[in-house]
């Protein structure tokens, strides 16, 4: 990606945001059930896909890692399956901000605990105060402690860091270092209360853009890490040396040998250079600090790396090419803990013709380069690459020479040697995570191999989404940065993104509702079109032609039978064609930058909306005429959809708190609408097929119903509603897309802003509900499937699916184990429990009641363990003993 790539997108996407920003919602007034049935939650696979800031292994537990993500959450390694286990998709609408993560911190004198410092923007895009989450079981569950400023996940500098720290010696104090000249923050309760330590004498200076008026560029980018040296205290008393590292070009590292009682400036110390890292080396008394002249993560044009002795106050310039051989800074820094005169670090900021990362054996006297000419623009690499687990990577990309593909990476601000295992080492990328399991092989002569390790972890922002009814694709998607993918197998990474052409972002996709061979994507490009198409189910595309004055995707719609399309693009007014966009018309009768749809059975109608309007084509889009249509929301916070089979039949969602919000049915072609009363807020609709026996499709709404956010799914035409996700799953903000599977019943895809595309599937295959009821009586066949989700040292996370293998329907349920192992539930949700002992029973809740003949219940739960965490091999619903899977 190259670095106009990346700063257009990161802007792009906050403006995008700020347009669709969750409103600050009024508490709320009722309640609904958690959930009407089971649904089991993924990914659509595309592993990776946005930026990995920061990479941190805990010091004392072999195999615990965690990454953070600009905005898309915190993740923990799973030794076991090598991958990625994603820890804040508990975050709720309210609280979308709290998905970026600006620093994280794993505790390593009692591992279980970790930390994490969340907030996206520090300007008004983000309208809440940032927070500090702790968990003491691994990030299974968190609490919260909200700070009285903003933190900025997605901001300028976000690469820097970790600005939160644990004190090695006496875990109960931390340190955080806030933006926005708020200065350096302490708790001395493990992360329960913060105040400011008054007396640190610099809250940074430095800003990315001083012109800037958005807030964004011209934040202070403040403190921005914080290293404790654990050699200067012992178990149980606070550390007394910590080095904090300052946004400050001329003043850039502070030390405290006293506890943090004082500070001073480091004398000596490199100026005109921001730390972007700073790493202690406590056996060597060295501090490594990677320096560069700004901020990061995507700009950069000098550095220089620093080594300062800790007993003797020396300074040495270890940089490993001089400063006027860089055009980019370092950020990326590195000690193998098990040898520590080795370092590694990265120039993170070159793109061209790669990133490259240094590697020294003798403490930074000298140093190796993972790649170097030949004869230009000849390479040598020490390397190997094997993306064929993530095969878009490559982005379909065939370079010249000094370039390759797939590259190293860039805004490599993120690399760590495993302190347990010299021979593995991760970095972040701003497209994914890599690693080698085989470093060592550099000092030897031999090349090493590198791989995507970044299964599990799903980061991209998700624009729009399409199920065509037929063809191949079970799934289009429209994506940020990575522009979107074809989904054939949900379970599977595609091998590339669209391409021909590769949109930066992809803002908009449909197909020809009775042709969907036919679709039609747009999106923004640095230089060239910004439609492209394909006659073949999204599995090849072609590239249109631009409209003078384009500037950005906006909206597109294609019409029902893939005759003719209508665009809505950045820059100019609303567009009509024939054929495949080789020449546009201007539409007339309705404003630039509507949001516009196609009818899904008539090929001429078409609709759009644009600030409280409804506009209606009957002529394939040449001309619209405004609907009479009254009392629709007055922004243009909204998304509609018109009903496959049904011309005429139009949803439409959003609004805003301050005026109409809500969800609005046309079945007149949007001449009228009626508001359905029992939706207080929508912000997306989809349809997906029908439940056995109805007559119309199933509803899907990204909503507020009841009082409560969630993801709802109505089989009556919205006469009722049911909640189908719950408070272990609400990933931040999904108001972007949703829509059903045509195909399979209760399928739903999501859209998220940095969780990727998530999907849902129901364990009620007809469409049956829940409700009330007594337990079943002892004659009923059961089966229990009790699978352990993730382990660590004394804890657990486990899921039991209950199935009914009997023929008649349950009205209740209460299923009874023994644990053999000493295993405490700590927190259980989907049912009802208690415990006594080792015994447990577990009970339904109202809306899981009722289980049909053939189908499933399940609920999930975190535990304790001691000794060892062996399941347990017998069940009983009542008293009928069921049988184990």
């Amino acid at each position: 990606m190259r670095r106009t790539r990346i700063l257009t997108a990161v802007l792009a996407l906050a403006a995008g945001l700020l347009a669709g920003t969750p409103p600050v919602l009024a508490a709320d007034n009722g309640q609904v059930a958690v959930a009407a049935d089971t649904y089991s939650w993924s990914n659509a696979r595309i592993d990776g896909g946005g930026f990995v800031p920061g990479i941190v292994f805990n010091r004392s537990e072999k195999n615990l890692a965690y990454a953070r993500t600009d905005i898309g959450g915190a993740y923990r390694w799973q030794e076991s399956s090598k991958t990625w286990t994603p820890l804040l998709d508990s975050v709720g609408w309210d609280d979308w901000g709290h998905t970026g993560v600006v620093s994280l911190a794993s505790d390593s004198v009692a591992p279980d605990k970790v930390y994490a410092a969340v907030g996206t923007y520090t300007n008004s895009w983000d309208p809440k105060n940032g927070a500090v989450l702790r968990s003491s079981d691994r990030g299974a569950s968190w609490q919260k402690a909200d700070l009285p400023f903003k933190l900025g996940g997605n901001m300028p500098g976000r690469g820097m860091g970790e600005r939160l720290a644990v004190d090695p010696n006496r875990n109960s104090v931390l340190y955080l270092g806030a933006p926005s000249g708020k200065g350096l923050w302490r708790s001395t309760d493990s992360g329960a209360t913060w105040s400011q330590v008054t007396n640190f004498p610099n809250a940074g200076n430095y800003v990315q853009d001083a012109s800037d008026t958005s807030g964004y560029a011209n934040d202070n980018q403040g403190i921005v890490w914080v290293t404790f040296d654990p050699s200067t205290g012992s178990s149980g008393s606070t550390t007394q040396t910590l080095y904090v590292g300052v946004a400050d070009l001329q003043n850039s590292v502070y030390r405290s040998t006293d506890g943090g009682a004082t500070w001073s400036r480091l004398a000596g110390q490199p100026t005109g250079y921001l730390a972007h890292k700073g790493v202690l080396d406590t056996v060597n008394g060295y501090l490594y600090l990677a320096y560069s002249d700004k901020g990061g993560p995507y700009d950069g044009g000098k550095g220089q790396l620093w080594r300062y002795a800790t007993a003797t106050g020396t300074w040495t310039n270890i940089s490993p090419v001089a400063e006027a051989d860089t055009y980019y800074g370092f950020s990326g820094l590195t000690v193998d803990r098990q040898h520590p005169g080795t370092l590694m670090a990265t120039g993170y900021s070159s793109w061209w013709p790669d990133t490259q990362i240094f590697r020294s054996t003798d403490s930074g006297a000298t140093w190796t380069r993972a790649w170097d000419y030949t004869s230009y623009p000849n390479r040598s690499n020490r390397y190997t690459m094997d993306v064929s687990s993530s095969p878009w990577l490559t982005w379909g990309a065939n370079p010249s020479p000094p370039e390759q593909t797939p590259k190293l990476g860039w805004m490599t601000e993120s690399l760590e040697i495993d302190p347990f295992n010299s021979n593995r080492m991760m970095y972040g990328t701003g497209a994914t995570v890599y690693g080698t399991e085989n470093l060592t092989n550099w000092d030897s002569g031999s090349q090493f191999t590198i791989k995507p390790m970044v299964q599990g972890l799903e980061e991209t922002a998700v624009n729009d989404l399409a199920a065509p009814p037929s063809g191949g694709a079970q799934l289009l998607s429209a994506l940020g940065d990575v522009g979107g993918f074809r989904h054939t197998d949900l379970t599977k990474v595609p091998s590339m993104m669209y391409t021909q052409p590769n949109f930066t972002s992809t803002t908009s996709l449909d197909y020809a509702e009775t042709n969907p061979n036919t679709v039609v994507r747009v999106g923004n490009l640095d230089s060239g079109p910004h439609v492209a198409f394909s006659t073949d189910n999204g599995a090849n595309w072609f590239a249109g032609t631009d409209p003078s004055g384009v500037s950005g995707g906006g909206t597109v719609a294609a019409a029902s039978d893939g005759s003719r399309f209508v665009w809505s693009p950045g820059g100019t007014g609303v567009q009509y064609t024939t054929g495949f966009g080789t020449s546009w018309s201007a539409s007339s009768g309705i404003p630039a930058g509507a949001v516009v749809e196609s009818d899904r059975v008539d090929p001429k109608t078409f609709y759009g909306f644009k600030s409280g309007k409804f506009y209606v084509s009957s002529d394939g889009g040449a001309t619209f005429t405004a609907s009479a249509a009254t009392g629709l929301p007055s922004g243009d916070s909204v998304r509609f959809k018109a009903l496959p089979g049904v011309k005429g039949d139009v949803w439409l969602a959003g609004g805003a708190t301050d005026g109409a919000y809500g969800l609005w049915h046309s079945t007149d072609g949007g001449a009228t609408f009626g508001k359905l009363s029992g939706v207080e807020q929508a912000d997306t609709v989809g349809f997906g097929k029908a439940a056995t026996g109805a007559s119309y499709q199933t509803l899907f709404v990204s909503a507020r119903i009841g009082g409560v956010r969630g993801i709802f799914r109505s089989t009556d035409q919205g006469a009722t509603w049911t909640r189908i996700n719950d408070d272990a799953h609400q990933w931040g903000w999904t108001g972007a897309a949703i829509t059903g599977d045509p195909r399979v019943y209760g399928r739903v895809y999501v859209s998220t802003n940095g969780r990727g595309v998530i999907y849902g599937d129901t364990s009620d295959t007809g469409g049956g509900g829940g409700g009330g009821g007594t337990d079943p009586t002892p004659t009923r066949a059961c089966a229990v499937a009790y699978t352990i989700t993730n382990q660590w040292q004394g804890g657990f996370q486990a899921d039991v699916q209950l199935s009914n293998t009997g023929s008649a329907a349950w009205s209740g349920w209460s299923l009874g184990w023994s644990f053999p192992g000493g295993q405490t539930i700590g927190q259980l949700w989907n049912a009802e429990y208690t415990q006594s002992g080792a015994a447990v029973t577990a009970k339904n809740v109202g809306w899981n009641a009722t289980v049909a003949a053939g189908s499933s219940v399940s609920f999930g739960f975190t535990g304790t363990w001691t000794g060892t965490n062996a399941e347990p091999t017998s069940f009983k619903l009542g008293d009928q003993t069921c049988a184990v899977s």
